[in-house]
């Protein structure tokens, strides 16, 4: 098994007991997400959710590299004898508890690390140079594990399909799209992912309906001249200086050209050039990101970030190459307004009223945002923040900690959203499919008359 093998356990007997039927009333479908939250919490599942989560933070594996951390979500759902298809761009798997009929609805959990040195010192520090779960990925495969435990005491009374989707490569590879592309979606109905966050208070959750997250891409442009002596640049053609008015026209982008009322962002990030402090280098590299929400906002500026660089460049005498191939844009990440409805019917009967945090958009990005693209989808924040565990770094530091308290309201919240969606679901079918007997037959005794 390498590295990250486990010890799993069985379903806990509690599990089993909870019983779904078709045709619930309002009042028992209110008590599944709490039952759901109540099962999480025990030490049982608790422990397996820190056990897991702790194998994967010891051993972080970067973008499509996931080869330990994939075969360890497969041989748990080989214990808990969950079917799954793998791999999937690369290093993806997918699952299936229920009963492979509609409706389908998936729920998801992104899997890579990132190329920093964690700086944090505890027992389960990475043993992997360079290589660090900084942004919560090891706790959201934990948690995707610890609902498919639950969900799978519920395995004989679902009348649809859970999809577990385990996504590689989230960190700007762009997993989402390559998942998407291998089939992990079909006859997905809907799709729910969700990401720790300090910034809200531990047994709270945060979202809002619309656009949550912006479409993102990158650029890197090389600016060339002709280096020489930096006390003769009259005999030079300084791409340095260049650079400079490229990164302060690309600026004028957002302060002269967009709309103060659409949030845009541009950010060159990266700057490369010269070795010395008396010589002027042949070329600059610069490289940074842009952020808008919608994709022929991105689009347009992707195209205007070319024309200023490259006319920028050539008014100071040097040639520039531009190219956006660095990394896959991303789309925005936009809720549905149904299952933002569905979403907080379910996070008030868990948590209450008080725990539902609204939010502005952030400038930010994920790939969840290719799930949305095709299908109804919806993405939300679970908060860790404990002031008892003092100051808690955000994400991409190294200096990430996770509040592991945080996993049980994450596997109850995506077990009792995929439930409730399928129990929903299937209710309003059977309603549908007794409306067309009910016509058929209407008409059928038309017919005989």
């Amino acid at each position: 098994m390498g590295p990250l093998a486990s010890n799993s356990m069985p379903v806990h007997p509690a599990i089993m007991s909870v019983f779904i039927k078709p045709g619930l009333t309002p009042e028992e479908l209110a008590r599944i997400p709490v039952e759901f939250l109540n099962l999480a919490q025990k030490p049982e599942i608790v422990d397996y959710m820190v056990g897991i989560r702790r194998r994967i933070h010891e051993y972080p594996e970067l973008g499509f590299e996931e080869f330990e951390t994939s075969k360890l979500v497969r041989s748990e759902l080989d214990r808990m004898g969950i079917q799954y298809k793998h791999p999937l761009a690369v290093t993806g798997v997918v699952g299936y508890i229920g009963t492979g009929k509609p409706p389908f609805v998936a729920i998801r959990a992104d899997m890579d690390a990132l190329e920093m040195e964690e700086s944090v010192e505890w027992e389960h520090k990475s043993k992997v140079p360079g290589k660090m779960h900084a942004c919560g990925h090891d706790g959201h495969v934990a948690m995707l594990l610890g609902a498919a435990k639950l969900l799978q005491g519920r395995l004989d009374e679902l009348q649809g399909t859970v999809v577990l989707v385990f996504q590689p490569a989230e960190e700007g590879g762009g997993g989402a799209k390559r998942m998407i592309d291998d089939g992990a979606l079909e006859n997905v109905d809907a799709i729910f992912g969700l990401h720790l966050s300090v910034k809200f208070p531990i047994g709270a959750v945060a979202t809002r309906p619309g656009p949550l997250l912006a479409a993102c891409g990158f650029f890197e442009a090389v600016i060339s001249g002709k280096g020489g002596h930096a006390a003769i640049p009259q005999h030079t053609i300084d791409p340095i200086v260049a650079a400079s008015n490229v990164i302060i026209s690309l600026q004028h982008l957002i302060s002269r050209e967009a709309d103060p009322l659409d949030s845009q962002v541009v950010t060159v990030a990266k700057i490369e050039g010269g070795g010395a402090f008396n010589v002027i280098p042949d070329s600059v590299t610069i490289g940074g990101t842009f952020r808008v929400f919608s994709m022929d906002g991105l689009i347009q500026l992707k195209q205007r970030i070319e024309e200023v660089i490259m006319r920028q460049a050539s008014v100071q005498r040097c040639n520039a190459t531009v190219s956006f191939s660095v990394k896959p844009f991303y789309p925005p990440t936009a809720n549905d307004k149904a299952l933002h409805e569905h979403f907080k019917n379910i996070a008030r009967d868990m948590l209450g009223p008080d725990k539902i945090l609204g939010m502005e958009p952030l400038m930010g990005s994920e790939d969840f945002s290719f799930y949305t693209e095709v299908i109804p989808g919806y993405f939300y924040y679970v908060g860790m923040k404990d002031e008892s565990l003092g100051k808690m770094e955000s994400g991409h530091s190294p200096h990430y900690r996770l509040n592991e308290d945080s996993l049980s309201y994450g596997a109850a919240l995506h077990a009792a959203l995929a439930t409730r969606y399928i129990l929903e679901n299937q209710q309003k079918s059977d309603i549908l499919e007794n409306q067309l007997k009910s016509d058929a037959a209407k008409e059928s005794s038309h017919d005989e008359l």
